[in-house]
């Protein structure tokens, strides 16, 4: 069994998460007590090293966080949507987020027109923020970058404009509420644009049974965290957000040139 809240999972968020996972794996100790079919013991802390697609693929897995491309992609038909954390992110409904698009500030350039010989920092291209949101945004004006350059992570990429080795980068918008939180070299950085709000990051399980309690206990804990965590975490509460709104967000077809 295991579980993990990877996606926004920092040195500064780290003990928050173990005390949330703490707090819905005793909820569901209780109510999965009579259920013979479910395996135990549940995990005792979060998984916070190794792949997450390992974690998504796992089937053990009780709960975890994924990014809406790998869900609409490739996990959806194996995972159960359990909800969708939502951060209070400006220009977004509840549960949604967006990209920010970022430059550095002596040299930020909000016209889309003047990007096309710029270079792209990428976390992922398996990400929704980090890739497909940027490019279905030049996309949709008949756009495209130069090119790209892979970083592995989003505050990788942000760090990466920051020191020059790429133009622009495209961030989560929660994780760059982060960024300027916690990273003073973001100073550097100005924000050039955002790009259309999808539904954000769900929350997801591969267990086959105890379903409604795992909702409930979830739902409940992210609903009445402490007022301290919620601060740490931005948390508002959780959503419910339909299967299929996630499966219509648009993949790009156009491939960096």
């Amino acid at each position: 069994m295991i579980s993990s809240l990877p996606m926004y999972d920092r040195p500064e968020t780290r003990a928050t998460y173990d005390r949330l996972w703490a707090r819905i794996r005793d909820e569901l100790t209780l109510l999965w007590k009579d259920l013979p079919q479910v395996r135990y013991p549940l995990p005792e802390t979060l998984t916070h090293d190794g792949d997450p697609w390992d974690h998504w693929r796992n089937p053990g897995l009780v709960l975890s966080q994924t990014c809406g491309l790998p869900y609409r992609t490739v996990l959806h038909p194996n995972v159960t949507l359990i909800g969708t954390p939502d951060y209070g992110l400006p220009g977004c409904r509840p549960g949604f987020y967006n990209s920010v698009l970022v430059m550095q500030t002596q040299n930020a350039r909000p016209d889309p027109t003047d990007w096309t010989h710029l270079t792209l920092a990428v976390n992922d291209t398996r990400s929704q923020s980090g890739w497909a949101a940027p490019l279905t945004f030049m996309d949709t004006l008949g756009l495209s970058f130069a090119g790209t350059r892979l970083t592995g992570s989003h505050q990788n990429s942000a760090r990466a404009v920051a020191e020059g080795q790429a133009d622009i980068a495209a961030i989560d918008a929660q994780t760059w509420r982060m960024i300027q939180r916690w990273d003073a070299w973001s100073d550097t950085l100005t924000e050039v644009a955002r790009t259309t709000p999808t539904p954000g990051l769900p929350l997801i399980s591969g267990q086959p049974d105890g379903r409604d309690d795992l909702h409930f206990a979830t739902h409940h804990h992210f609903a009445n965290l402490p007022a301290e965590d919620a601060a740490v975490l931005d948390v508002k509460g959780l959503i419910t957000i339909a299967k299929e709104d996630y499966l219509a967000v648009p993949t790009p077809v156009s491939a960096v040139k």
